[in-house]
């Protein structure tokens, strides 16, 4: 693992949906000059996180895996890289399938589980059971310790941040003035006629499209900055259009297995405050 980047930006550890690196090369994108906390709901590989890198904020995510491995990190990155080693050298498919099927209450063992899954499961997808178990099958990269690792350097970046593992709208009501969320919910829409739907809407409804349009809401009247992504469709434009600025980007899809489906969407970009 390298001890420091030259830029001492750390990277993202973890592949995750609806990741938003692309956003950070798009020219239309425009961040605040300047702002008090960082504070990021849905918080997924953080990739923004690590390359604003703020002094100080709150992460959170309702993914209590997802958390606790940012918590582990954070505490002691040492104990994590230690045991993802230890996967690494035994990595294979059926070792693959043993570690998924393992249960273990220390915090340290369960990120390591985390990021040795995230980097060798199918397309780096987390998906759980009705049990809360793991299950998704082993992909085709092997990989387990990269060259980008620097997990001494994301702690140092964790130092004094906040991390919760709740409900967003807690989070988002913690926000004052000149703090900078940044909200990447998942996707979902009015007349659940979205691609993203049906992976999304038993975990995130239209009635909690509604409550985060309020919460930000409530944001921005405190004098918060606030810059959120969300599906591109007239349900959304709708909600947001009246109290938020609105622009139109676009990205390439990679949800889909299929490389035939892979190809240029739509998102909407949604700024308030600043």
């Amino acid at each position: 693992m390298k001890k420091k980047l030259l830029n001492n930006k750390a990277q993202p550890f973890l592949k995750w949906a609806g990741g938003k690196r692309w956003l950070l090369r798009n020219e239309n994108v425009k961040f605040p000059s300047s702002y008090n906390r960082y504070i990021e709901a849905f918080v997924g590989s953080a990739s923004l996180f690590f390359t604003l890198s703020p002094k100080k904020g709150i992460l959170s995510d309702k993914n209590p895996w997802l958390i606790n491995t940012y918590k582990a990190i954070k505490e002691d990155w040492k104990k994590v890289f230690s045991r993802l080693k230890v996967h690494a050298l035994r990595h294979n498919r059926d070792y693959y399938y043993f570690i998924r099927n393992q249960e273990s209450k220390n915090i340290y063992v369960q990120a390591a589980k985390l990021i040795y899954l995230n980097r060798t499961c199918w397309n780096g997808l987390f998906r759980v059971n009705l049990k809360g178990e793991f299950n998704v099958p082993k992909g085709t990269k092997d990989s387990v310790i990269l060259k980008s690792d620097d997990f001494e350097l994301v702690s140092k970046k964790l130092k004094n941040i906040n991390l919760y593992d709740c409900d967003f709208g807690k989070v988002i009501n913690m926000a004052r003035e000149d703090d900078f969320l940044f909200i990447d919910p998942p996707y979902t829409v009015r007349h659940d006629n979205n691609g993203f739907v049906k992976y999304n809407k038993h975990l995130f409804s239209w009635s909690d499209q509604e409550r985060l349009h309020e919460s930000l809401v409530r944001a921005v009247s405190k004098g918060a900055k606030v810059m959120a992504t969300n599906a591109h469709h007239p349900s959304i434009l709708k909600l947001y259009k009246e109290r938020f600025k609105i622009v139109t980007l676009h990205r390439h899809s990679v949800i889909s297995g299929n490389n035939n489906a892979r190809s240029r969407c739509k998102e909407y970009l949604i700024t308030g405050g600043y």
